[in-house]
């Protein structure tokens, strides 16, 4: 282990990742978009406004030291000395390769003749009627033919079906994915145009809940990003090893520009807890922002209880 001054430490320390891949390794520095790169080695490596996030594995940072000491696997003193012009090659990393497979097919249930039941189950829940036609409009909803279930379908970049949240609406709870869902594209409505923040949902009816609320305040629900999670997210009791959810993942490799997260997750034990490990894994690369529902549970229960407030002030 070679002996590091505080002068080399400091120095180390004032180098950003992108700087250095550019001095020392231009070879693997990829370019995404105009401010956005990634690294030819790990794909799901982006760097952009000075920070960087190694998305697949939920960890980022600053500067390239951060980088040298979590990515690459050097020791403190090996990471500053290589910044510092002394270390000589890098020791070989043993990098496991993604495995790629083909994707899942997705056993859609099939369509009712009419959207009926859908359109009264979720009107009930204080979703507003545009919201609900531009769901079906655009495929993200239907009714299944045989159960009635509502089917919240999401999306690849390609615009092909790749999830499906089925849920009972005549008179049962069911709660279940149709067969072949791939999670990484769970129900979503991105921005219309180019958004830099992402308001993340337990549920799909929450995220269209937070769109009713965004119209009740007469604000475009359309300006930003907006993703529901496959399901509820269970942090390792180790928070700084848990992995992030493959939907949010997946979307943020997707819409690398943004620059913000808000938290819409429950008022629950569960929801608490994932919000508290967003804000430790992401903080680094994102500003992470915990707004959970003002009253009641959730987003829905938040909207039902405006909704109220607002027909008893109008009588």
């Amino acid at each position: 282990m070679g002996y590091v001054s505080k002068e080399q430490i400091e120095r180390a320390k004032q180098l950003d990742l992108l700087t250095y891949l550019q001095m020392f390794e231009p070879a693997e520095l990829v370019r995404c978009s105009r401010n956005v790169y990634s690294t030819r080695t790990h794909d799901s490596l982006k760097i952009s406004n000075g920070k960087w996030c190694w998305w697949s594995r939920g960890i980022g940072g600053r500067s390239a030291l951060d980088y040298l000491i979590k990515v690459r696997g050097l020791s403190f003193p090996e990471a500053v000395l290589q910044i510092d012009g002394h270390g000589g090659d890098f020791p070989s990393v043993s990098i496991s390769a993604e495995l790629t497979t083909n994707p899942k097919r997705l056993m859609l249930p099939e369509p009712n003749d009419t959207n009926r039941h859908v359109i009264a189950y979720l009107t009930q829940r204080g979703i507003h009627r545009s919201i609900i036609d531009f769901c079906l409009e655009t495929g993200r909803l239907y009714e299944s033919r045989f159960y009635h279930n509502a089917v919240f379908v999401g999306f690849d970049p390609q615009g092909v079906p790749r999830y499906a949240m089925l849920r009972g609406i005549a008179g049962q709870r069911y709660m279940g994915e149709a067969m072949g869902s791939d999670k990484r594209y769970a129900f979503s409505v991105p921005a219309q145009e180019e958004g830099s923040e992402l308001h993340l949902f337990e549920s799909a009816i929450d995220l269209l809940s937070f769109g009713t609320l965004e119209r009740l305040s007469n604000r475009d629900w359309r300006k930003e990003h907006l993703l529901s999670l496959a399901g509820i997210y269970k942090p390792k009791a180790n928070v700084e090893k848990s992995a992030l959810p493959a939907a949010l993942m997946q979307y943020l490799q997707r819409y690398p520009q943004m620059k913000r997260l808000v938290l819409h997750l429950d008022n629950d034990q569960p929801g608490r807890l994932a919000a508290q490990t967003f804000q430790t894994l992401l903080s680094p690369t994102l500003i992470v922002s915990d707004e959970p529902p003002q009253r009641g549970k959730d987003v829905n229960d938040e909207l039902r209880w405006k909704l109220r407030r607002i027909d008893r002030t109008s009588r």
